[in-house]
């Protein structure tokens, strides 16, 4: 008997769900506005704000503070970054919530949850007092418990999502909490972005398990595996994205090169007026750069942003393709036909989307759609996986 389906749960669960599906949509969204507003580092202490759990109100207020010594407060940019940590915060809460209402006919499963989101609670006022290694070893032992519960578990009760879901939220907080300490290092922004993606992606899943309103079809099999492949390559140009945003590649075919300093134009589909312009791709690629380098406005040369531009134009290409490929599919599949429309609009306009962000230098408004299209995306791929199912299988 699926547990999921006794009326106790779902009318709890699935609701919590959804609203977790729709708290992370904005996480995702703000966190994107924050990012590309240059607001990642206005608040340089963590999980405060100039010692504030909210945000100093003036520049006297944060000049008692020490972090006010690694960088000069700016109240227009640190309300953004600290209202994005507390959404980020609420929806740890909700997640919690989910994987004890999952885990709770589970044994010591509530226990089990809770000692882990104890440790790595008390790992917070480690960290504020400067016992750096003693935070780490207690957050990474509620991460170790989480993920053991989940590979210990099955998923009949979403158990097993529920743990592994809170160990994500719980690595997005590290990751949240290193971009700010090592200034936003290129590979943990792009891991940033990565982690609320595919919190978005289990909490997308997850409700659609709990609501119980499965699409049933003799070849659902098939359309599963054929959906997978555009999570992987839709997952893959995300990550692309989340590099060209920390190496602030986004201009790099500008009319002087990389240099936004008043280019006349920047190319597309060219790029610098050319085809195929010089580029260091190894050097555009290096993932790790060492400790105590501040990125914030990029450190690459123009040839190694051109290097990241191009190669997330290339498989921007290959992602409209597949994606338009699957949509007509789908489309000829009865009862998929409003799905598939969706998912072959939301590439289009992606696609349109990036190629405003280069036409129009980047506008604020524009790149902020550009990552909530991603979501959508993924919102669309993920529903139909999480639903499809065998006519045989109960």
């Amino acid at each position: 008997m699926n547990v999921i389906a006794r009326p106790a749960l779902v009318r709890s669960f699935h609701r919590i769900a959804w609203l977790a599906v729709i708290l992370t949509a904005c996480v995702v969204v703000f966190g994107a506005f924050v990012r590309l507003s240059d607001a990642g580092l206005s608040c340089p202490d963590w999980p405060t704000c100039y010692g504030r759990a909210t945000w100093p109100s003036a520049v006297q207020e944060a000049a008692s503070h020490a972090a006010s010594e690694i960088r000069p407060f700016e109240d227009h940019k640190a309300w953004r970054e600290q209202v994005h940590r507390h959404l980020a915060a609420t929806l740890g809460v909700l997640v919690l919530l989910l994987a004890l209402l999952a885990a709770r006919r589970r044994r010591f499963g509530i226990a089990l949850i809770l000692g882990a989101s104890a440790l790595v609670a008390a790992a917070i006022p480690a960290y504020m007092q400067g016992q750096i290694g003693l935070a780490f070893a207690l957050a990474g032992s509620g991460e170790a418990i989480l993920l053991l519960a989940a590979l210990r578990w099955s998923n009949i009760d979403l158990a097993r999502a529920g743990a592994l879901t809170l160990a994500v939220i719980v690595f997005q907080a590290l990751l949240g909490k290193w971009t700010v300490t090592l200034l936003l290092k290129p590979v943990i922004v792009m891991g940033h972005l990565l982690g609320g993606m595919t919190t978005f992606s289990l909490l997308v899943w997850m409700a659609w398990r709990a609501t119980d309103m499965p699409i049933r079809l003799a070849d659902a099999r098939v359309l599963k595996r054929w959906l997978i492949g555009g999570l992987a390559v839709v997952g893959v140009q995300i990550a692309l994205g989340g590099w060209v945003s920390a190496n602030y590649a986004a201009l790099a075919c500008g009319a002087g090169g990389w240099t936004t300093a008043e280019p006349h134009y920047f190319d597309f589909p060219q790029c610098i007026g050319q085809w195929w312009p010089q580029a260091e791709f190894r050097e555009g690629f290096v993932l790790w750069r060492g400790l105590g380098v501040d990125y914030e406005g990029g450190v690459l040369g123009g040839a190694a942003r051109i290097a990241i531009q191009m190669a997330h134009r290339v498989m921007a290409v290959a992602v409209l393709a597949y994606v338009l490929w699957l949509a007509a599919r789908l489309f000829r599949t009865p009862g998929l036909r409003g799905w598939a429309t969706a998912l072959g609009a939301l590439v289009l306009a992606q696609a349109t989307l990036g190629v405003l962000n280069v036409k129009l230098a980047l506008p604020l408004s524009v790149a902020v759609m550009h990552n909530a299209g991603a979501a959508l995306l993924l919102f669309v791929l993920v529903s139909l996986l999480a639903r499809l199912k065998d006519p045989g299988n109960v």
